[in-house]
This record gives structure tokens, sequence and C-alpha cells, in this order.
């Protein structure tokens, strides 16, 4: 078992290791940067089903005329949604520059708003994230494994098996270290973006260079979009917003892993974020128009166990001119191939990012009394192991409650990212002003922060209202939760503090010692309980049993031989015998127990459980567990020292 432990793993790494698991800039952007990158393949995608979901009923979104192909007006929205997406993502990049800058020690919203803005915000910005951080392995997976469904239709109906097996092969990734994890997820990270880089050249020399679909204008569009005007046409326009939103996670992971990355550890996360913002701005804007010249659409599938054919499938095979894969040239078939499947492992490996921050945000809470204090404990590979196991429990019930279809994960999504950004760009405001310097620079500095809180605030209340019956409101709901769980564990452990806090006043032990020793059958484990109990208690030791066949008034046949053969066995130690007419054992050792404290309430009892240890792991299956459960059963009991003595069979 050692060996498959170390062979899964790794070997094990000393505390002093440390600088072993830090990244530079290259890995870095394929570990903390993954997520937001790859959003691109569903953002699109959710903006065009948000649009599909408004046309009345019995419109086609796309139609053949006498000219060719004609995508309906409506969807021509999708790339004013998307450039007002890309505006929000520029302000919340240079915010984040900024919260990197002032913040080496990472944290992201959590220690922002902890510094600025007191506990509660600090709580309710950690909950909005690390529900986003399962959402982001939950979603991201199950929209790659629909993408590779889309190019290979063999695997439909697999979608469920495929997700959960991708999410617990990135979870022993993780396991065995971040720097391990990044070196291997940067081949799907940059192939994607080599390959989306391609697409987009070859896609948009197609609509100029050879007669492709011409162009859908945005003014036209807004004008001609059906008969929705007024109200409707902004209603649609926020749920439109609000769905490609899905694009911006993931943008503050690089405040929350600065640490990660090698010194200078501040300037390299900022170069980072930097590219990040570039590159991500680049893809999505770049998909979204060419959808919409190509009339390229999407809707949701009404049924949750099936499963669409992702949009960036479909934009791929027209920006390569692909009728039928059949039928295809081998070097457009290859280039389908290739970009389906780097969308499928980068949205994988966009759940590496979850795994960087999530159990590094768990532990933080956890550090602070917020959260159970096992997620601050490293492993063998120096890697928070129970935040990482954690994460993927949580993460593949949600994928099994869902079917693993992004249609139903998606919704759920961006909210608490949401919330998590106006949190963390107030906090940053609050920091300006507290902060002692150049005024304009600070004031310069502070407005930035205050215009990405602003926006990142409307954003929020925009998704709340347009997603709530989509999913949002499991979101609303799910976050004053976990912030009134965080203080009930903080004040658990306030508390415990208090009442283990060394005084001089505490009474001395009693002076007077009392040992009971339980006894199920006779054997040599019994013996050696036996002689333990006369050496810490003299003459104050007595043997307790019960007879299960026991009619209340007689002792049965089997007790009787029991008695006779304790004479040889005993070693002069007195033997009680409680009945139990009911055939329990549990319940008569903890009454008579209780009748003991209560009788001498000044002697100290220590209950003794011999126990022998099989050689086999499994042959303790093949016993009952009872002095576990009367072990479980006596903590409950204040005042009861209980001692178990092992005799460990010889091979």
């Amino acid at each position: 078992m050692f060996n498959f432990r170390r062979l899964v793993l790794g070997s094990r790494l000393a505390s002093d290791d440390t600088s072993h698991t830090q990244i530079n800039n290259f890995v870095g952007l394929a570990v903390f940067s993954s997520d937001a990158l790859s959003s691109v393949a569903y953002a699109t995608q959710e903006i065009m089903a948000s649009l599909s979901s408004n046309l009345p009923a019995g419109v086609a979104a796309v139609s053949m005329t006498a000219a060719g192909l004609a995508i309906h007006p409506l969807f021509g929205l999708s790339i004013p949604v998307s450039m007002g997406i890309v505006g929000l993502l520029i302000i919340l990049g240079i915010g984040y520059r900024q919260t990197i800058m002032a913040y080496p020690g990472g944290g992201g919203a959590y220690i922002v708003a902890k510094d600025n803005l007191g506990e509660m915000a600090a709580q309710t910005a950690g909950a909005a994230l690390l529900t986003d951080y399962i959402l982001t392995v939950a979603a991201s997976v199950s929209s790659g494994v629909q993408n590779i469904v889309s190019a290979i239709p063999f695997l439909e109906g697999h979608n469920l098996s495929l997700t959960l097996s991708c999410i617990l092969f990135i979870c022993m990734a993780n396991l065995r270290g971040i720097k391990e994890s990044g070196a291997l997820f940067a081949i799907p990270t940059y192939g994607f973006i080599a390959l989306m880089m391609l697409m987009l050249t070859t896609g948009t020399m197609r609509v100029f260079f050879a007669g492709g679909p011409g162009p859908v204008q945005v003014q036209q569009a807004v004008h001609q979009a059906g008969n929705f005007t007024g109200f409707a046409l902004i209603w649609i326009f926020m749920r439109a917003y609000s769905a490609g939103c899905t694009a911006l996670t993931g943008v503050e992971a690089i405040s929350n892993g600065i640490t990660a990355f090698r010194v200078p550890s501040s300037r390299n996360a900022a170069k980072t974020m930097t590219w990040m913002i570039l590159l991500l701005g680049t893809m999505f804007l770049g998909i979204s128009v060419l959808s919409s010249k190509f009339g390229v659409v999407y809707a949701h599938s009404e049924d949750a166990s099936q499963v669409s054919e992702a949009l960036l499938s479909q934009l791929v095979k027209h920006a390569y001119g692909i009728g039928s894969l059949a039928a295809a040239a081998a070097l457009p078939r290859l280039l389908y191939y290739l970009s389906q499947g780097f969308t499928f492992a980068i949205l994988v490996v966009a759940a590496n990012t979850a795994y960087a921050d999530f159990p590094r945000l768990a532990a933080l809470h956890a550090g602070d009394g917020f959260l159970p204090s096992q997620f601050v404990s490293r492993g063998d590979r120096l890697v928070f192991s129970n935040g990482v196991i954690f994460l993927t429990v949580v993460s593949c019930f949600l994928v099994w409650v869902c079917h693993a279809n992004p249609d139903r994960l998606l919704p759920l999504y961006a909210l608490g990212v949401f919330l998590g950004f106006t949190i963390s760009q107030a906090g940053m405001v609050v920091h300006w002003v507290k902060l002692k310097g150049s005024a304009a620079r600070v004031h310069l500095k502070a407005a930035v922060n205050a215009l990405g809180a602003l926006t990142a605030g409307v954003v929020m209340v925009d998704i709340a209202v347009s997603k709530f019956i989509h999913g949002a409101w499991v979101v609303i709901v799910l976050i004053p939760i976990m912030v009134i769980t965080f203080f009930h564990i903080h004040r658990h452990y306030i508390g415990l503090k208090a009442k283990l806090a060394a005084s001089r006043t505490v009474a001395a032990l009693p002076r007077r010692h009392h040992a009971i020793v339980l006894v199920s059958s006779l054997h040599a484990g019994l013996v050696q309980a036996l002689a333990y109990a006369k050496l810490i208690s003299g003459d104050r030791v007595e043997a307790l049993t019960v007879d299960l066949d026991s009619d209340g008034i007689h002792e049965s046949p089997a007790m009787a031989r029991k008695r006779r053969d304790w004479k040889q066995y005993g070693m002069d130690i007195p033997l009680r015998c409680l009945p139990s007419p009911y055939r329990g054992v549990i319940g008569p050792i903890m009454e008579e127990i209780d009748r003991f404290q209560l009788v001498e309430p000044d002697v100290c009892l220590t209950v003794i459980l011999p126990e022998f240890v099989p050689i086999k792991w499994w042959h303790r299956a093949l016993h009952n567990q009872m002095a576990f459960w009367i072990k479980t059963q006596l903590m409950g009991k204040p005042g009861i020292i209980v001692t178990t003595v092992r005799m460990h069979l010889p091979d």
C-alpha cells in the first residue's frame, strides 16, 4: 500500500522544500488562467442560448434566403453584448493588477475584504469564491466533455461517466503537487490558444476573402430585433449579458495564488494577469463576432440528460469550411479534431485553477477559525490534500445531480464570481483611502477600483435578477447559509479555546482511582488488560460482563461456564454480570457506569477495553466492532478515562 501511494503521489517533500512547488510565468498562465481562457468555449454559447430563448415560437434562428444564409437580427446583439463584457474585463483586469501589487501575500477578495471591510464581508467573499471554485470544476469539465462528444458521436450518452473520470484525474494530478500539475497542463492550455488563434484567423480570412456570409451589422440588428422594443429589448440584453459574463469567471484566480509564483511574486503574477486579459479578450470577442457572421447559434436542450452540439464545434466547422466531416478534406478534418481535442483538454484543465485556489482559500478560512482545522494541513507533497479531496467529492456530487449537462450548471456559475469581484474592488477602494501617499496617484487607483466595484455590482444584480429562476436562486440561498455556518464554526473554536485555557484554579484530580475491565470472552488479550488494570489501580479493580442470554433473574448456562473459568484467569479480580433481557451490550454498560458515578462521584474511573488486532487488515471486517461503539458512547460521558489494551496476534 505504501509503494502504491508513492507511485501515485510521488516522493514526500519536507516542509522546507516549499520553493520546489513555486512556478514560473509560463506554467503560472496554465495553472491560474486556464479557467478564464477556457471560458471562451462556452461564454458565447451562453449568449446565443439566451438570445435564442427569446425568439417567438415558430421563428427560426437561421434561415436560407436567395442571398444565402441569414441569421435572425436578434442574434446581432451578441456583438455589443460581447464588447460590453470585454470592456468590463479590462476594468477588472486593471483593478486586480492593483490588488496583486498591494497584497503580495495573495488571498484575493478574502484578504482584501478582511483587511478593509470587516469579517462579515470577508466571509461572504470567501463563501462566494469557494462556491465558484466548486462550480468551476463541475461546469468546466462538463463543458469539455460536451465538446469532445460533439466531435466523437459514439461517446454520446456517456457524458456523466466521462466527466467524473476527468475530475478524478485532475484530483490525482493535484495531490502530486501544483508544480507537477501545472507542467502537465501547460500543453493543453497553449495548444488551445494556438488552435483558437488559427481558427479565428482562418475564419476571418474566409469571411473577407473567400466570399463567406456577409457581416451582421450591429446597428441594424439592434434596430430590427424583431418586435422587441423598449423594456423588452433591455431585458433581452440584460439576460444575454449576464449569460455571457461566464467569460469572466477565473479572472481573480491569479490574485489568490500570488505566493505560488517565483520571486518577485507580485511582479510575475501581474505580468501573467496582463497576458491572460489580452488572450481572453481577443479570443472571446473573436469567437462572438465570427459566430454572428457565420450564423452559428445555440439553444439549450430541453432534456437534462441530452446535450446539444457545442457552439464552438459548429464554429470550427464553419471556419474551416467543413460541411460534413466524412466528406471534408484531410487537413480541415484534422484541424477540427485537434481543436475539439484541445478544447476538451483545456476545459478539463480549467478545473485545475479551482484545484489550485480552493484548497488555499479554504486553508485561509481554516487558519482564521472559520472552517475545520483539517483544511490547514498539508499532505506529503506540500499541498492542502483535504481541500483537494473535499472539492472533488462535492463537485462530483454536483455533476451527478445535473447529469453532467453544462446547460444546467452554467446558469449557477457567475453570481458568486461577481459578488467576489464587487467585495474585492470595494475593499481596494477603502485600502487606497486609508493609505497615505501621493494624493493624485492614490485617488486615481481608488477611482479605478471604485469603477470596478460599481460595474461588477451592477452586473451582479443583473445576474441575480435575470438568472434567478434559471438557478441563481440556489447561490443566493447557499451563500448566506455558508456564511452562517462559518461563524458557527468560529464560535465553536473560540469557545473551545476559552474552555481549554489553563488555569491555576482548576481542581486537582481525585485521589482515589477505580478501574473497570469490560469482558466479552476469555482470551490472552483479556489477561493483559487485567494485569494492566491491577498495575494502575491496585486492588480497586473489577471486571464487568453482560449476559445476553439472561432472563433478568437467572444467569444463563454460558455465564455459569464463564464464572467457572474466571477462577483460573481472573487474577482474583471480582467479576460482575449485568443482565440484558433485550440482548443489548452497550445499554447495560452505560447504565452501570452512570450508577457508579452517581454513587462515587469523587472517584476517578478508568474503563479498560481489551482488544485483539488481526494479522490482515481485512480480517477486521470478520469481527464485530463492539469496542469501537462502546468507546464512541463513552466519549460523551465527562469524567471517564477510556483505555484500550491491544493484543497484536502473532503471525
